[in-house]
């Protein structure tokens, strides 16, 4: 009897799975559409394009954060068309418009999908810097991407408020509840309203996400399981990361704890420009100071060697 109690529990745990969509990575060859951009899977993920003003001076790549879609950068990328940058940002997988929304999409396919639009921006601005932002989530997958030279198209990333907390760098007891959840109810979902965290100062902002049905605010239990995952593996892969890195969080940051951050920072090959925003929120591109992180990210897309206009990266390195 106590084998039987124990088969019957296994094949309901095996029920109950978390589920991840199919990735068929060498299906087809990736490719850009006017709208949208193709994985080698043959998904078709929305994408948008702010095309620079006048000559285009680099190319930025934008990946969005978790539950969030491509239209996240609408105001940066506009902002940044006046400084010579073009934005491509695309729905990843799991989010905004993207086929099987809310199904969480997958570490390795969501990196491969990244590395792939790298590869076509590269040959669509033959001679142009191509760089890679990702936020929140998005810089686990920038990272995930660009570790051990994976990507070669690529100049540079920068990483905004970047989810590297994850796996090992998360509390055992905080591991085990959520791998116990997605394992037993993985279909079952959260909104994170109890947790009592302000993710900006921007309230109007935070209240057009809330009313834009392309903004995920139910969440699968199973895919905070996938992105806690993504962040802990974009963690254990930080040291393989060689490639130039601006490094933006903001001091009242109440999503991303501070001391991940900093044990990342200490464990990139090289130092990063780090820039620290003392009235900067989690969502560092669109908080009430939006405007002067657009402006250092342009100033360091366009002169990565300059001195950020802000002096935010001056304020990090008086605080270590």
């Amino acid at each position: 009897m106590p084998f039987i109690a124990l088969v019957c529990a296994l094949v309901i745990l095996g029920a109950c799975a978390p589920r991840v969509q199919d990735f068929q990575p060498g299906l087809m060859a990736a490719k850009l559409k006017a709208d949208s951009f193709v994985t080698e899977d043959g998904k078709a993920l929305p994408l948008r394009m702010w095309p620079a003003q006048g000559v285009p001076n680099a190319i930025l790549v934008a990946l969005h954060g978790f539950n969030m879609y491509s239209n996240y950068f609408a105001d940066p990328a506009a902002s940044w068309t006046q400084q010579g940058i073009t934005t491509y940002a695309y729905d990843q997988r799991g989010f905004g418009a993207s086929p099987e929304a809310r199904i969480w999409g997958g570490a390795e396919a969501m990196a491969s999908d990244a590395r792939a639009f790298l590869r076509l921006a590269a040959r669509r601005h033959p001679g142009l810097p191509v760089y890679l932002l990702g936020d929140s989530m998005g810089a686990a997958v920038a990272v995930l991407a660009t570790a051990e030279q994976k990507a070669q198209d690529v100049d540079g990333v920068i990483l905004v408020a970047p989810g590297l907390w994850g796996g090992q760098s998360m509390h055992p007891a905080l591991r085990f509840g959520l791998w116990l959840s997605a394992h037993t109810m993985p279909w079952n979902t959260a909104t994170g309203s109890g947790l009592k965290r302000q993710a900006s100062d921007n309230i109007p902002m935070l209240r057009a996400l809330g009313r834009d049905p392309l903004v995920i605010r139910h969440t699968r239990i199973d895919a905070i399981y996938g992105v806690t995952d993504l962040m802990g593996k974009a963690y254990d892969a930080a040291p393989s990361l060689k490639l130039r890195t601006l490094l933006l969080y903001g001091d009242l940051d109440e999503i991303v704890p501070l001391e991940p951050v900093q044990q990342t920072i200490s464990r990139l090959p090289a130092p990063p420009t780090f820039a620290l925003y003392p009235k900067g929120w989690h969502m560092l591109l669109r908080d009430l100071q939006a405007k002067v992180v657009w402006s250092d990210i342009a100033s360091w897309i366009n002169d990565p060697a300059a001195a950020l206009p802000s002096g935010a990266s001056g304020i990090a390195q008086a605080r270590r």
